[in-house]
């Protein structure tokens, strides 16, 4: 070990032998992983060694204020875990099917399952019968939780779904008539099966297991330790969907932070800018299209946000002029970004304290415990600095693999633990890790290869441009042009040929726009990413003509 940290380079994390990018981070302690530790036993130890009081708030309701302690957390998991247990007769390594809105009920109800080393399937409120029914024939559940709006998409399984808006889920959380009776859940055990987004091909059952997500709030806590000194707890906004990796994580992370959570049933800019205000919120999640927004004129006009202290971005690129755009707004305010996949459990690197925050468009170093490597996707050699190519990675939050897809798996995850991310990206001389985009979705101009989501920076920095997305648009003789689809400012009337002629101006000629149409809105995910794929289709309805400059 001594022999091969001599080739690691101090600045870059860059073994010059093995092609390898090691973690600059202080290393994290974590447990053999055979040893019997359950997520919510570890959030809960660190919670307790909190110097903030059981009486502190864990979850307010942003509409109707609803609070509740961390002591009435603890105490409505216990007897909803009861409940499950003797009643419903729930057992470990059952699988529970998830389908609800945020609510301040979903964090508990994550917990009491998990505590019974039940494997949680959390799943899309909005998405169709047919993709819940396709879901489903992945993990296969034996019993789902949904609200009185989402039943009626769900099958019938083993056992009668129950409704978490309901009084009945109330008394389950409230009324300890049942003694829990304590489940023995190893590290390895499996504990969640989360669906990825679906957007580069099938839908896939992530199978991650309770190691990863400990690994995981380790590795977070370290972080926040290095950057975050409070004397009281964090007040965080909760935007992002408890279905998704990141705010089923963030259930968990912010129990073993002691942090006091707002949550927002759906994400909404007025009642997000309301809710900062009324709740004194210091810390809130954002996704990159929401962050450019708040960077332009009259966005935050008529609330106060001087509470606020950092944002955290992740879900896509951010572009160097929207983050510059966004410190000269709110120069007080820190913008941390990361990057993760659901495969990872989440963030595998982060930025982290002021100076770090200050590197433009890098998405921060690797967490302690990963490696990662750059690979040419042509000749599969591993890269130095400062090269792209597709990011591989090794850690402990990598997922187990996709469940009942061994074809995906080993696709995806390949020799000695690495798995291949499918991103193009690359680590400057310093470590820094900056994404590029998709590779999958790399447009083909005459052999050069075009990053959407560099165009897209450059667009939504027009102060007309609300929102944008590109796409590759087939073409006889270059094969591949770029094509944007623009949402306007509200009162702007910017034209096709206005915009084709500003990005022009700051991109490399093979790199310009060819296409222009207008739209109302961009389709994304749940998780803000845009679904490139409804917009390709809808290219067959947009007529040739004024939009083409070829």
């Amino acid at each position: 070990m001594e022999q091969r940290s001599l080739h690691i380079d101090p600045k870059s994390g860059f073994n010059s032998i093995t092609k390898t990018f090691h973690s600059l981070r202080s290393p994290v302690h974590l447990l053999p992983e055979n040893a019997f530790l359950s997520v919510p036993e570890y959030a809960f130890s660190l919670r307790a060694k909190s110097p903030w009081p059981d009486n502190s708030i864990a979850l307010v309701n942003s509409i109707t204020g609803q609070r509740i302690s961390y002591s009435e957390f603890g105490r409505r998991t216990k007897s909803l875990a009861a409940y499950l247990q003797k009643v419903t007769q729930l057992s470990k390594y059952d699988v529970a099917f998830v389908l609800s809105p945020n609510s301040i009920q979903v964090p508990i109800l994550y917990f009491s399952l998990l505590s019974l080393g039940v494997i949680v399937s959390p799943a899309n409120p909005v998405a169709t019968k047919s993709e819940i029914y396709g879901q489903i024939q992945l993990s296969k559940p034996v019993i789902a939780f949904a609200t009185s709006s989402t039943v009626d998409k769900l099958p019938k399984l083993k056992h009668q779904t129950i409704l978490i808006d309901s009084p009945e889920f109330e008394s389950m959380m409230v009324n300890s008539k049942h003694e829990f009776e304590e489940v023995k859940v190893r590290q390895s055990d499996l504990a969640a099966i989360m669906y990825s987004s679906g957007t580069t091909g099938k839908v896939k059952g992530v199978m991650l297991t309770h190691k990863n997500l400990i690994a995981q709030t380790v590795i977070t806590s370290a972080a926040w330790e290095m950057s975050e000194k409070r004397e009281s707890p964090s007040v965080m906004l909760f935007t992002p969907p408890y279905f998704h990796i990141f705010g089923f994580f963030y259930s968990i992370r912010s129990v073993a932070l002691s942090e006091k959570v707002v949550v927002m049933e759906r994400f909404d800019l007025k009642n997000m800018l309301k809710a900062v205000q009324e709740f004194s919120v210091t810390h809130v999640a954002l996704t990159p299209p929401v962050v450019v927004t708040l960077s332009k004129d009259g966005s935050t006009d008529g609330y106060d946000l001087r509470s606020l202290k950092t944002v955290l971005c992740g879900a896509a690129p951010l572009g160097k002029e929207a983050i510059a755009a966004f410190t000269a707004r709110f120069p007080k305010v820190m913008l941390v970004q990361g990057y993760g996949l659901t495969e990872t459990t989440a963030s595998v690197a982060r930025t982290v304290g002021p100076e770090e925050n200050r590197n433009r468009g890098s998405t921060g170093k690797l967490s302690p415990g990963f490696e990662a490597k750059i690979v040419d996707p042509e000749t599969t050699e591993a890269l130095p600095p400062c090269k792209e190519g597709e990011l591989w990675i090794r850690g402990p939050t990598i997922m187990k693999g996709y469940v009942g897809d061994p074809e995906a798996t080993s696709a995806t995850l390949v020799s000695d633990g690495w798995m291949r991310t499918g991103d193009l990206c690359y680590f400057d001389n310093n470590g820094f890790l900056f994404i590029v985009d998709r590779l999958k979705e790399l447009i083909k101009y005459k052999g050069y290869q075009v990053a959407p989501a560099e165009l897209e920076q450059v667009l939504i920095s027009h102060p007309h441009v609300a929102d944008a997305a590109v796409i590759p648009y087939p073409d006889k003789e270059t094969g591949q042009v770029p094509m944007a689809f623009v949402v306007r400012q509200p009162q702007s009337s910017i034209s096709e040929a206005e915009i084709m002629d500003f990005v022009a101006e700051q991109v490399a000629p093979y790199k310009k726009i060819r296409r222009v149409a207008f739209i109302n809105s961009i389709p994304k995910s749940a998780a803000g990413k845009i679904l490139r794929k409804e917009l390709i289709r809808k290219v067959v309805v947009v007529p040739p003509g004024s939009s083409s400059r070829l």
